[in-house]
This record gives C-alpha cells, structure tokens and sequence, in this order.
C-alpha cells in the first residue's frame, strides 16, 4: 500500500523558514520522480516542486522559485521540501506524490498545513 506522510508544517512568521518532508512507503521510491503540491483554501491543488528520481534535475513554479528547493534521501526514503522567504501566499496545505509536476500517481496523503502569518 502506497503511502505519504507529510510533516513539518507549521506557523511561521513572513520571511521565516520550514523544512517539509515527506516520508513514503509501499512503492520503489527510487524509481520515481517526486514532487510537492499545494492547495490553499478555495483553491486547486498545484504543483510548486519536482525532482527527478536520481535527484538531478528539478523544476519549481514561479512563484516559489529562488525561495523553495527539493530534495531527496534514497536511503530513507524521503523527499524534503526546504522552503525560505516564506509570504503569507505560501499558506497552504502541502502534499507530495510521486510523479514529475502535474502527474501524481498515487492516493494523497493527508499533508502538512504550513501558515504564514505575522
């Protein structure tokens, strides 16, 4: 059984910083790209990062970029989502999955709310 379990999430001033991760289970993690979305309140579910399964190459939406960066850890299992500048935009529920950006390929897990707000 495929499963994601998302933490980190937290509430954070504007311009502070969280790190998300998001350990994974019941597939062959290395095998597949991953990445992170979010869904803020009203809203759809989008893509902000995506890494590739051997961790070389990744992409970030625009409004995340220079701010946010993905990571992995083979050996656990894990991909991490360290994100930096943190705006009161970035308040969101956040999810990962496997696939590459708009691709899921899995159930959601439940996610980690992450609130910017002073």
């Amino acid at each position: 059984q495929v499963q994601f379990v998302e933490s980190g999430g937290a509430l954070v001033q504007p311009g502070g910083s969280l790190r998300l991760s998001c350990v994974t289970s019941g597939f062959k993690f290395n095998k597949h790209d991953m990445s992170w979305y979010r869904q803020a309140p009203g809203k759809e579910r989008r893509p902000v990062a995506a890494i590739t399964d051997d961790g070389e190459s990744t992409k970030f939406a625009d409004s995340v970029k220079g701010r946010f960066t993905i990571f992995r850890d083979k050996d656990k299992d894990t991909v991490y989502l360290q994100m930096n500048s943190l705006k009161p935009e970035d308040t969101a529920v956040y999810y990962c999955n496997a696939g590459w950006w708009i691709g899921a390929l899995f159930s959601w897990g439940r996610g980690t709310q992450v609130t910017v707000s002073s």
